[in-house]
């Protein structure tokens, strides 16, 4: 095993649950170097949680130490591979069809008839992150109800910085808990039974997702070619966020935005302290904040 380095003063060391040894400060320093790399936050309360996901990571490593496991992401040439372990370790996958619909619902019925009476004749929409698939999917399922994209040239992007996720959202199977709130007759009408307790999506409705890929919207390089959209879906990702790692997004979001611009957050999110780029507006009884 790799033994942690010595700074040449004994420090106090825990033992978590799988064995591996956490040195004093370790949990701080990797707090601080995953909130830079990912934008994900861990404050003193969810530090254990940051150690109980890392831990096994450091394991399989072969490392018996926290300490050892940071070195590794913060220095080591091949640290690349190892952060795409950390975000999938790190991201909460769980959503369903039709969560917090009132947005989606507004997308169809309200905001694309305006972008329309604009004169857009094409539409894109990017949802950050989708997860497992859910979301985009929901969309696409809305604009084929109201007939869409029969009328319009709309283009649906979904991007997440889990590669796990994403592999997931690019089978398209997906089990009853992810049908909790979708009516049956949508289930029926966009995906097949093919197993117990199984559905895979119908190729006609995966086939209106233009594209699947990863993101670290942290990373401006990766964020500004995929931002140039008209309606962002970035809902419950801020709430992992530090208030300045929302800002920033929030910025880079409003810098390559089209005009109107609109951005769907999630319902326990907000943007009304960290940005004025956006108005907070009431549509169709839904709140999407607008670029203009």
């Amino acid at each position: 095993m790799t033994q942690a380095r010595s700074t040449g003063v004994a420090r106090p060391q825990r033992l978590d649950a799988t064995g591996v040894r956490v040195p004093e400060r370790t949990l701080p320093l990797l707090r601080d170097l995953v909130n830079a790399h990912t934008g994900m936050f861990y404050d003193g309360e969810r530090l254990t949680y940051l150690r109980d996901r890392l831990s096994p990571l450091a394991l399989e490593r072969g490392f018996d130490s926290l300490l050892d496991y940071y070195y590794l992401l913060k220095y080591d040439g091949t640290a690349a591979a190892e952060w795409a372990r950390v975000i999938d370790a790190l991201s909460v996958q769980e959503t369903y069809f039709w969560r917090e619909v009132d947005q989606v619902q507004a997308l169809a019925n309200r905001i694309l008839p305006s972008l329309v009476e604009a004169g857009r004749r094409n539409v894109r929409i990017w949802s950050v992150p989708c997860a497992t698939g859910e979301e985009p999917l929901s969309i696409a399922i809305a604009l084929e109800e109201e007939g869409w994209f029969n009328r319009l040239a709309i283009e649906i992007h979904a991007s997440d910085a889990s590669e796990a996720a994403l592999r997931k959202a690019e089978v398209g199977r997906y089990g009853p808990r992810a049908f909790r709130q979708l009516p049956e007759p949508l289930r029926e009408k966009y995906f097949d039974c093919v197993a117990t307790n199984t559905w895979a999506v119908k190729p006609a409705l995966k086939a209106r997702i233009a594209r699947w890929d990863r993101i670290n919207v942290v990373q401006p390089q990766e964020l500004a070619p995929r931002a140039a959209v008209d309606v962002i879906f970035c809902r419950n990702l801020f709430i992992y966020f530090h208030e300045t790692t929302v800002r920033f997004v929030a910025e880079q979001f409003a810098d390559c935005m089209r005009t109107p611009g609109f951005l769907c957050v999630g319902a326990a999110e907000s943007l009304l302290r960290v940005t004025n780029r956006f108005e907070l507006q009431d549509i169709g009884g839904a709140y999407v904040y607008v670029r203009s």
